[in-house]
């Protein structure tokens, strides 16, 4: 079991409602900006992009967690480090994507 499987799944999980375009513009749940916040079609194309991207990047580390086994939950190590570099640096790269998209819509 991977150091950060549970927080992929949720990401994920949280990602799907997103994905549907079920979630109405808030002030604590989705891609909030001032630009989503202002406007429906924004709000919705901009989750739909956000919920894809963070589904992708919780597959990812998911995918690293089967492929890298991680055995030693006591020792910071190499393997830690690659899931550490994964689950954040995915994250790291979905919200960059998603802020560049809500600036271009």
């Amino acid at each position: 079991m991977g150091p950060f499987l549970v927080p992929a799944i949720l990401i994920g999980v949280c990602s799907i409602p997103l994905i549907f375009g079920v979630v109405p513009r808030n002030s604590g749940y989705g891609v909030r900006t001032r630009k989503t916040l202002a406007d429906d079609r924004t709000w919705y194309a901009a989750n739909t992009f956000g919920g894809w991207v963070l589904l992708a990047a919780s597959l990812a580390y998911l995918v690293t967690a089967a492929v890298v086994p991680y055995a030693s939950p006591n020792a910071v190590s190499v393997v830690w480090l690659v899931h550490l570099a994964v689950f954040a640096g995915s994250l790291l790269v979905s919200l960059l994507l998603i802020f560049w998209y809500v600036k271009r819509l």
